[in-house]
């Protein structure tokens, strides 16, 4: 059989074949292959994308698709959605793994593609998590897209911003799929049950909406998921009453399905919904992300430092005391480890939460950095320099200088700043927590500056 030769016709339960010695052998097609839609019409989910008059379906419907880039979570329809292209459009599908595959056989096929196409046909290369490839690997891509040769259609579960070389993705359209809903996996989960052609039909199972929602939820929205979980349900069901009820969902579940990747986005998206629940006041919150963390295996030391730093950049002078607090939790995830130490970083994420909120040392230090980068370097005023020489006494170092401890209020009128500087003010104090105290602070100290000053 062709490379070249289409096989997008739907699955049938049972696949045949035969053995060393001749013996017919009988394979079963998981349920999510033998459910994966054909059609558009028959593809649920990402209305975003196909839904009537949406731009993608247009493309695909009058052939006028161009490279692609599908980008979401496992299970959502990225390479179902890659094959109904390839069916709508009439061209010929390849499939390959980046994880499988290497780049020097998937070149070969995109060879074949080139001349293939000299002749008028038409080759879709579709590369499963194509993020595996490396920067150098990916480059390969590049002439026979930017050719036509084939139209390269790359699944991916991690940013491409990240993860595929400018040069390609500039090449190729970028389309985000979303995870599905709870209510939509588990119409599908329904649906597979009672489809006799593909589905569970034959056996006449029967379940309760609760079973059905109960591994939907557990999916996480991937669908791929829900079905292989729908299918152990419905093997402990044919052995007792074929009834699917919510103790055979989740004897059938066992295990929760964490969308979570240590080194991938997720790990990232969630690390930054915990800061801002944070910020935001909301200790519920911050300890729902801090416990998502945990399950999907986070190491507590990297959190116990993005906590260190909330502490710094969100609480600051408002609750000066959170930083110690933070620090401490630390050493006792190093002392006492998981999960002991874990209780440790919860009670510093809720302290945060509900600490007053002030960054106003952060706004400043930002501002500050932006100033000495991007303007000249002012040099220091001759009255704060030391004179440690009699050269450097006749070139005026030091002179004029004000020691702030022979003040009876221990603040001189000396100004401190260049000249092109003086009177400018980056730290604005609010008055939240013990910064109003600081607040305070710096009003009197600008009130005897001032009045100095106008003593001469």
């Amino acid at each position: 059989m062709s490379l070249f030769d289409n096989q997008l016709d739907g699955p049938s339960p049972i696949t045949h074949g035969r053995n060393a010695e001749g013996g017919l052998l009988h394979t079963v097609v998981p349920l999510a292959e033998r459910m994966r839609p054909r059609t558009l019409e028959e593809y649920s989910g990402q209305e975003h994308l196909i839904g009537p008059d949406k731009p993608l379906r247009i493309q695909i419907e009058n052939d006028t698709s161009s490279s692609m880039i599908f980008w979401g979570p496992p299970g959502v329809g990225k390479t179902t959605l890659a094959k109904i292209v390839a069916e709508t459009t009439q061209a010929s599908f390849i499939e390959f793994s980046a994880v499988l595959s290497g780049i020097k056989e998937i070149k070969q096929v995109m060879e074949q593609a080139a001349l293939a196409a000299q002749h008028g046909s038409r080759t879709i290369l579709f590369i499963d998590e194509i993020h595996r490839f490396n920067k150098a690997q990916q480059d390969a891509f590049l002439p026979y897209v930017e050719r036509g040769s084939i139209r390269l259609i790359g699944a991916t579960t991690e940013n491409p911003s990240f993860e595929i070389i400018s040069a390609l993705l500039s090449r190729c359209r970028v389309y985000v799929l979303q995870p599905l809903g709870e209510e939509r996996v588990a119409a599908l989960l329904r649906s597979a049950l009672e489809d006799k052609e593909r589905g569970l039909g034959e056996l006449q199972l029967t379940a309760e909406d609760e079973a059905l929602s109960l591994i939907a939820s557990y999916s996480s929205g991937d669908c791929r998921n829900a079905y292989n979980t729908l299918e152990v349900a419905a093997q402990i069901a044919s052995h007792g009453d074929k009834h699917i009820s919510k103790a055979t969902a989740s004897e059938a579940v066992q295990q929760r399905v964490l969308m979570y990747d240590k080194n991938g986005e997720e790990h990232y998206n969630l690390i930054s919904a915990l800061h801002k629940s944070v910020r935001n006041s909301d200790p519920d919150a911050a300890l729902y992300w801090l416990a998502r963390m945990f399950a999907g295996g986070e190491d507590p030391l990297y959190l116990a430092r993005r906590i260190v730093r909330m502490a710094i950049e969100d609480i600051g002078l408002a609750a000066p005391e959170a930083m110690n607090l933070c620090l401490s939790a630390k050493q006792t995830v190093e002392f006492l480890g998981s999960p002991e130490g874990d209780l440790a970083l919860a009670e510093a994420v809720v302290y945060l939460a509900l600490a007053p909120k002030s960054n106003s040392v952060y706004k400043a230090w930002g501002q500050l950095k932006a100033e000495v980068e991007e303007h000249r370097q002012e040099p220091v005023p001759l009255h704060l320099r030391n004179a440690p020489t009699r050269l450097m006494k006749e070139l005026d170092y030091g002179k004029g200088y004000k020691y702030a401890h022979d003040e009876a209020d221990k603040i001189s009128n000396m100004d401190c700043l260049p000249d092109a500087l003086v009177g400018r003010q980056w730290f604005h104090p609010t008055h939240e927590g013990r910064e109003k105290l600081l607040a305070q602070r710096l009003e009197e100290i600008k009130r005897i500056k001032k009045e100095k000053h106008e003593r001469g």
